[in-house]
């Protein structure tokens, strides 16, 4: 992200002076907003995603990773957890031994796609830290859930929403004039506490729903 807390406000000021990085300090400003939007998307969208946690780790992993090579990584992952479990499906093992394979699968997969990446001259791809992925591996767990709990057409369904979400977060939170206005009001997160109550009183129908639900409104006119 590589803010600029050169022209902050007097409270960023402050925190940097005791030796808080500025990247840190305004990636924690920005997690409230980033919090908001993914409940926005889910309330009043309809994008139901892995929860809002998930979403969040994965927009600030697509940071450290890059926009290009955060989403091949994804891709890879959800593509190498759904056909670990094909795999291990026939081997009836519990759950956590069966993750815990599946885990090392998609190390071992991810270490070859960098590998490659490094071979092809895709330096960017090949210095890619180690922590973004680990985040980014973390959904492996979610998705393996998904497809038990709901099967895996909805679990897919989940990914691509996640991934849709992430997307959106990061873009908001890549936005220049909005880390500027953060840096400079940084009280202006405060904002969020009203909006999400709003959220949490929302009883409407979801955007998503009423295109599912259309033929059955139109006949209620």
């Amino acid at each position: 992200m590589y803010a600029n807390c050169q022209n902050a406000g007097l409270i960023i000021n402050f925190i940097t002076g005791q030796g808080v990085p500025c990247d840190t300090v305004v990636l924690l400003l920005m997690f409230p907003i980033i919090a908001t939007i993914i409940a926005f998307l889910r309330q009043i969208v309809g994008i139901k995603a892995f929860g809002i946690y998930t979403p969040s780790i994965v927009i600030f992993a697509l940071l450290g990773t890059g926009l290009k090579y955060g989403v091949a990584i994804f891709v890879s992952v959800i593509l190498v957890g759904m056909v670990a479990r094909f795999l291990l499906k026939g081997l009836r093992l519990l759950y956590l031994p069966r993750l815990a394979i599946t885990l090392s699968l998609v190390a071992f997969s991810i270490l070859v796609i960098l590998m490659t990446g490094g071979s092809l001259q895709r330096t960017g791809l090949a210095a890619v830290s180690i922590f973004p992925l680990l985040m980014i591996i973390i959904l492996v767990e979610k998705f393996i859930a998904a497809q038990i709990e709901k099967g895996g057409k909805t679990a897919m369904v989940l990914a691509l929403e996640t991934l849709i979400i992430s997307l959106v977060g990061y873009y908001v939170i890549k936005n220049g004039y909005l880390i500027k206005t953060v840096v400079l009001y940084p009280w202006i997160v405060l904002l969020t506490v009203p909006i999400n109550i709003f959220l949490g009183k929302w009883t409407g129908l979801r955007l998503s729903e009423y295109w599912r639900f259309r033929e059955i409104l139109k006949k209620s006119k």
